[in-house]
């Protein structure tokens, strides 16, 4: 038996020959093994010596092993390594795959020694899978189950006879089980629904170096259809069929090794089988793997990118072949004769393809052609391998004079006015590489993420998305998802214009400086470049420059105060920009971060919408006062209120005391329905705790109605917490007499309102009891964070700005993102006697910004400077703890 650089068989013999202790020599064998293996990634070797060396080492130790329990075996039984091990490919902590292979007529013969072999292994620290089978079982087992048939495709033998193995190989072969047609349709499924469980994207946070679209698993799929039906070995062998070029042979092994770098990495980090490139590891990989922090782009965001533009390449790869395959496998005899579409193109068996191998070196134009005749053409179902092939052997022609040839430029504006196929052809452009090509600064952006928990994909894919979410908005089936986006979108005159807005929003991403203001100019230059008028040229440069205007304004600001409103609807200043305005920022948010969009930032944007279109309509020279808002308001709960029987004196005797915020922020209907409960409460029954799902503010509104307490708000947030709710906004009108009215909108951590009837009554009880008897409780929160918050550096920054309008001072909080964050800045303001009128609260990734309107004990403008600091200090110090 031979020995390698990481197996001594000398070294064992000796070892056990001195030893009484089997177990630990082939532990210090698999040990010794695996620190060369270390020292070799550390010293840059190969990764395909490494991930083929792992191999060889567990080939050897299970060889010796074999022999020491299976020294009389016969001619009936064999070792065989199947899956990625029999691919002679392991890393680290890959599962080892065996099949220990019987004779037909073996029964229960070797049944001892095969336990006590496996015992052996595990006793080891090798991590094995193992099944026990016959030749007639692994053929049976194989036709039932593709995967099973494809791991005994790459079985290759360790031990045993030959003829017993080969026995096996010819019985389930593709003559017998599983032709390469059904083969390549089973695995063809595989992969779609695989890439179907992560959304169709490989373009995540956290993605998983192996299943992901464009992991190492697309590159197995590739290589198992192709050994099936043309009994190739390696990937190689597909250039001397035809399927690959040189250079595209050359860019699969170039992203596979990469991967398996990664991989190799994530393996000996975590010190287990690990393959998901989570936040935990992505920084010290970084590290590892020799990336360092740049001015602008952190080392992480740099090991991210190229994985991104690794998958990117790898996927283009696996589309292209997969479909070369289709044809050769499932359509070779298909004759059907090509349709010509016109001088340039033609449809074979519904694919398109060029008429003549050299149309986009003498006709460049036709690289942006092709996608636009897909939109106009719905019975093609694609592209044909040899012309994405072509596409990309000629993108090096997509150069100034190709963006400046005219046909170029109308043909790439025809595509965006296309009513159909907009979002896919793009997705089918970036995917190409013309889109990046056509646009150099969107291809910059390529692969390119963002190291934080709000933006879940990189800034090409989420403009995408941005897009798409423009395109659904026109969809009718959809509609129900939207019915005011769908509105709206049915009156733009040139919905283009929002997909323009929508593809240039975060072009200039990751340059340094606004990245709004960089991506404005560059819009206005294209657009003016592609003919569009001076207006709707300045309307999509407005909206990339605007374009987080609506989403800040309704999040940070107190869309309640009649001023606010006044301000926005300036900036806006006319319905054709709101209106464009409103729908580019429903899509962008939603496009973010799956989990970002919620029924009340829905709501909140809707409430924003609506009041600055009121607020245009009236007329910008005519802008609404606090005073004729607040009378409005009340004229309507009046009328509710006298239809649910109250009289007028009643009313007006309740409606002494709160103060003028409380009827800003809350609408009629909520007005009538407090009123109604504050009127028929008893003040021995205090505090009045009411809770209810209002639809009109995506959420479910807590009101609570009782005299004032030192701790109240921390009391009630920290309840509130510790129920698992998300506290999105906050409200506290004082009253004459000690009282006082607070609102909160509360969420479940999904981003759903609360309907359920037993956890509504369970949160009224639960606040009553707290606030009935304040001093048995604590108001510490005692749940984590989740997993992903911990690994960002999030400083926590605290500052103030005097709303001098208003009376108040706007507190802003931006730190990590934790459960008690709310209830301990509510002890701040206990411990400095600070008032409170309202909060609002929101989350950006690990960032927590928050916003508090506080007041002196006495309701007025905080001017004590050292008061504030010291306010500042204490802040930082409870959310330091």
């Amino acid at each position: 038996m031979s020995s390698t650089p990481l197996f001594d068989r000398g070294q064992l013999d000796r070892t056990l020959r001195a030893s009484n202790n089997t177990l630990e020599a082939y532990r210090a064998v698999l040990q010794n093994g695996n620190d060369a293996l270390r020292r070799m990634f550390e010293a840059q070797q190969p990764i395909e010596r490494l991930v083929a060396g792992r191999a060889q080492l567990v080939d050897e130790v299970l060889r010796c092993v074999w022999e020491r329990f299976f020294v009389k075996a016969g001619e009936d039984i064999g070792l065989i390594a199947v899956g990625g091990y029999g691919r002679g490919e392991l890393h680290p902590h890959s599962d080892i795959d065996l099949l220990v292979l019987l004779g037909n007529e073996a029964g229960n013969r070797y049944r001892g020694q095969i336990e006590a072999f496996l015992a052996f292994l595990w006793d080891t620290g090798l991590e094995v899978g193992h099944s026990v089978r016959t030749i007639e079982d692994c053929v049976g087992e194989a036709a039932r189950d593709v995967t099973v048939a494809t791991n005994l495709m790459e079985a290759r033998l360790l031990c045993g006879p030959l003829s017993l193995f080969e026995a096996m190989r010819e019985a389930t072969d593709a003559r017998h089980i599983w032709p390469s047609n059904q083969f390549f349709e089973a695995k063809l499924n595989e992969q779609r629904q695989r890439h179907r469980r992560f959304h169709d994207t490989a373009y995540n946070l956290e993605p998983n170096v192996k299943e992901s679209p464009g992991g190492l698993r697309d590159i197995q799929v590739i290589g198992w259809v192709a050994k099936r039906h043309f009994g190739v070995e390696t990937l190689q062998d597909l250039v001397g069929h035809g399927f690959l070029t040189e250079s595209e042979y050359q860019a699969l092994i170039r992203g596979q090794n990469f991967l398996w770098r990664v991989r190799f990495a994530l393996h000996m980090l975590t010190q287990r089988r690990e393959d998901r490139l989570l936040f935990d590891y992505q920084r010290t990989l970084a590290v590892q793997l020799g990336y360092r922090d740049g001015d602008h782009n952190l080392a992480v965001e740099q090991l991210m990118q190229d994985y991104y533009r690794a998958i990117m390449q790898l996927g283009r790869l696996n589309e292209m072949l997969l479909q070369l395959f289709q044809e050769a496998i499932l359509y070779a005899d298909d004759s059907a004769e090509p349709v010509n579409i016109n001088k340039r193109f033609q449809a074979r068996k519904g694919f398109i393809e060029v008429t003549d191998d050299h149309v986009f070196e003498h006709k460049p134009f036709a690289m942006l052609e092709v996608f636009l005749l897909l939109q106009q053409n719905a019975e093609l179902k694609g592209v044909r391998a040899s012309t994405i092939r072509l596409i990309r052997a000629n993108t090096f022609r997509i150069d100034e004079s190709f963006r400046s040839d005219l046909r170029c430029r109308s043909l790439f504006m025809e595509i965006m006015r296309q009513p159909n196929g907009i979002t896919r052809e793009l997705r089918r452009m970036n995917r190409y590489g013309v889109l990046a090509a056509y646009l150099p600064s969107f291809g910059r952006i390529v692969g390119r993420m963002q190291y934080d928990l709000f933006h879940v994909y990189t800034v090409d894919e989420h403009s995408l998305f941005v897009v798409r979410n423009i395109r659904r908005f026109t969809i009718a089936a959809h509609r129900q998802e939207f019915p005011l986006c769908s509105e709206l979108m049915e009156g733009l005159a040139k919905p283009e214009l929002l997909y323009l807005a929508g593809l240039f929003h975060d072009i200039a991403k990751g340059r340094g400086g606004d990245h709004s203001e960089l991506g404005s100019a560059e819009a206005i230059q294209f657009c003016l470049h592609h003919g569009l008028s001076r207006f709707d040229a300045d309307l999509v440069a407005w909206l990339v420059r605007n374009h987080l205007a609506m989403s800040m304004t309704a999040q940070h600001k107190d869309i309640s105060d009649p001023e606010i409103i006044n301000e926005f609807a300036s900036m806006v200043a006319d319905r054709t920009h709101l209106d464009y305005l409103y729908l580019l920022t429903v899509a962008d948010i939603r496009a973010t971060n799956p989990n970002l969009w919620n029924s009340w930032k829905d709501a909140l944007l809707k409430e924003l919408y609506r009041a600055a279109r009121y607020a245009l309509e009236r007329g910008l020279e005519r802008p609404i006062e606090e005073q004729e808002h607040i009378g409005k308001t009340q004229n309507e709960a009046r009328a509710l209120l006298i239809g649910m029987g109250l009289s007028t004196e009643q009313i007006d005797a309740s409606w002494r005391n709160p103060t003028a915020d409380y009827f800003l922020y809350h609408t009629a209907e909520e007005i009538a329905w407090h009123t109604d409960a504050i009127i028929r409460t008893p003040e021995c029954d205090l505090p009045l705790v009411l809770v209810k799902p209002l639809e009109q503010r995506g959420s479910t509104e807590i009101f609570i109605y009782g005299r004032k307490l030192p701790h109240h708000f921390a009391l009630t947030t920290s309840a509130l917490e510790q129920l698992g709710l998300d506290i999105v906004d906050a409200r506290i009108a004082t009253s004459i007499g000690g009282f006082a009215l607070h609102t909160f909108l509360v969420l479940e951590t999904t981003g759903e309102a609360i309907k359920n009837e037993y956890r509504l009554l369970e949160i009224q009880s639960t606040l009553r009891k707290r606030l009935l008897h304040p001093d048995r409780y604590d108001t510490t929160v005692t749940r984590r964070a989740p997993r992903q918050v911990r690994h960002f550096d999030v400083p926590t920054e605290v500052s103030f700005e005097q709303d001098s309008n208003n009376a108040r001072t706007i507190l802003r909080v931006s730190t990590p993102d934790r459960p008690g964050l709310l209830s301990r800045v509510g002890k701040a303001f206990a411990q400095h006697n600070i008032g409170l009128q309202g909060a609002r609260a929101s989350t950006v990734g690990a960032r927590a910004e928050d916003l508090f309107y506080i007041t002196s004990e006495s309701d007025e403008l905080i001017v004590d400077t050292a008061k504030l600091d010291e306010l500042r200090a204490t802040i930082i110090s409870l959310l330091a703890e």
